[in-house]
């Protein structure tokens, strides 16, 4: 095993962990914005008033990309048991 095939492993990991990222993530960073503005606008400043929505939506963005994410993890993880005996010989 080369450090050019570590190097590669890595880099392909770090592509899938952010690719796994990034729906719920931006969904709360959205979410939280919009009832950012809105509380601003109508100067309420409670607290929980954000948890339940980002909760509600970062839930459903993972109910939406769930399959998605599973056949993209699941992929990656094929590709790289398949790929052992190249790794090692």
């Amino acid at each position: 095993m080369t450090p050019e095939m570590v190097l590669d492993i890595g880099r392909e990991a770090g592509e899938v962990i952010l690719l796994l990222a990034a729906p719920p993530l931006l969904t709360g960073l959205i979410v939280g914005l919009a009832i950012s503005l809105l509380q601003a606008a109508t100067q309420i400043q409670e607290m929980t008033l954000t948890f339940i929505p980002k909760l509600i939506a970062v839930g459903g963005s993972l109910i939406l990309a769930g399959h998605w994410m599973l056949a993209l993890i699941t992929e990656y993880i094929i590709r790289l048991y398949e790929s052992i005996p190249a790794l090692i010989g």
